[in-house]
């Protein structure tokens, strides 16, 4: 993500977001479930909060975020590598990739290049979560974050083009940090 704006916006409210995100998610349970063990990269990870439950079970976790308000929360969290890095930036050999709601923020044109990055980090048969919201186009929100919009089939067809098998989904309906409901939807896929 390289969108200044939306950057700025992670940086002012780091402390407001790491508390709406402070629970327990359960498709976090279900990733570490099927994976069991092993390297994950928390991309786009936050005040690491996903990234500090992997490390407290037990697995190798990198946090990588582009804001170094989030980098710095994530750092505190024992167990967790983080480092300040673009969805760009993706480097190593991972078991897992965990995105939960982050890469919402690439503009389209550059999904399909970030998609082919991520299965070429992962292990044979390594797990992939994504995490987006559900609609089209891209706009900003009240706070100026900008987003990209995927359906439900336009997402499924991006991952399915980059070489990925969907195992799960999961769909809900949550209040954002601009105050917003949205839907969303969450797929698991393996390499």
């Amino acid at each position: 993500m390289s969108d200044k704006a939306t950057l700025d916006v992670y940086a002012a409210k780091a402390a407001d977001y790491a508390t709406m995100t402070d629970y327990d998610d359960p498709q976090l349970s279900e990733f570490m479930a099927a994976l069991g063990t092993g390297r994950v990269l928390d991309l786009g990870c936050g005040p690491g909060r996903a990234a500090g439950r992997m490390a407290r079970a037990g697995f190798d976790v990198t946090a990588m975020d582009a804001v170094p308000e989030m980098v710095a929360m994530a750092a505190r969290h024992p167990g967790v590598t983080a480092r300040l890095g673009t969805f760009d930036d993706i480097s190593g050999t991972y078991d897992g990739i965990w995105a939960n709601f982050s890469l919402l923020h690439a503009p389209r044109a550059d999904m399909p290049r970030h998609l082919t990055a991520i299965k070429a980090a992962l292990r044979t048969s390594g797990l992939f979560h994504i995490g987006m919201k559900l609609g089209t186009g891209s706009a900003r929100d009240s706070i100026n974050r900008l987003y990209t919009y995927y359906s439900e089939d336009e997402l499924a067809g991006l991952l399915t083009d980059a070489g990925f098998a969907i195992d799960a989904r999961a769909y809900g309906r949550d209040k954002g940090l601009d105050g917003t409901y949205a839907d969303w939807l969450c797929l698991r896929a393996h390499g």
